[in-house]
């Protein structure tokens, strides 16, 4: 049977995010794109993780028939697939949440907050110019130039994160079925809660990226890409 993955962008991204690895997965997976509200094709929407539970349903619609559905995603992205998960969770067969094992609570929160308040300390205008830099910097052009032609979507950022901390736990996802796979880069600060996240989700499976940060799918996008093909394979292989 194939597999079909739903992939959900980070904050202040766009699906545009996933290009370096989408010829990596297109040859074996059909593939997905979700925009969350307030970003990408869906910039004027208004963001709540209600919202993000529809538009990801519709792309979950979406999947050709027979198809095993896996859910993949990243930092914020994450963050509202457990939303979906929590709600939808026996429509998937599998969930992927890549950068985003720490619970946005207490130390954890205040990564969050920092990021929400640099946003808005520096604006939309400063805020590109320094992604612009900093993307060119670390990436090549031909990996990082379709990521930075998405466009970056900072006036949901606040909404988004305070939306994150208020109702996102990996206790949600205590009723989950279908396997789970928490995907982090070796230097992502966003997986040192993997532990508390096993202790409510111990069926999860955990994944490192070697030599990669938070953007794990840009520091290292053919790893990347391999570690979801073979997520899909044992999902696929159930």
């Amino acid at each position: 049977m194939a597999v079909h993955l739903v992939l959900v962008h980070g904050s202040r991204l766009a699906s545009s995010q996933w290009a370096p690895q989408l010829p990596l997965l297109r040859e074996h997976v059909t593939v997905g794109l979700v925009d969350l509200p307030g970003h990408g094709s869906r910039a004027t929407e208004s963001f709540s993780l209600a919202r993000c539970v529809e538009v990801i349903d519709a792309a979950v619609d979406g999947a050709p028939t027979a198809s095993k559905v896996v859910l993949v995603g990243h930092s914020l992205g994450g963050y509202a697939a457990m939303a979906y998960a929590a709600e939808l969770g026996s429509r998937l067969d599998g969930l992927v949440l890549a950068g985003c094992s720490a619970s946005p609570v207490g130390p954890g929160a205040a990564i969050y907050r920092g990021v929400a308040a640099v946003t808005d300390r520096l604006g939309p205008d400063r805020m590109t110019r320094l992604n612009d830099r900093v993307l060119r910097r670390l990436y090549a052009v031909d990996l990082i130039e379709p990521v930075i032609a998405g466009g970056y979507f900072f006036a949901p950022t606040a909404t988004a994160w305070q939306a994150v901390m208020t109702s996102c736990r990996p206790a949600m996802l205590s009723g989950l079925t279908c396997p789970l796979l928490l995907l982090n880069g070796q230097f992502d600060q966003m997986r040192l809660g993997t532990r508390r996240f096993l202790r409510d989700c111990p069926r999860a499976r955990v994944e490192i990226i070697p030599r990669a940060s938070h953007l794990a799918n840009l520091d290292q996008p053919r790893a990347f890409a391999a570690a979801l093909l073979r997520f899909a394979d044992s999902v696929d292989g159930r």
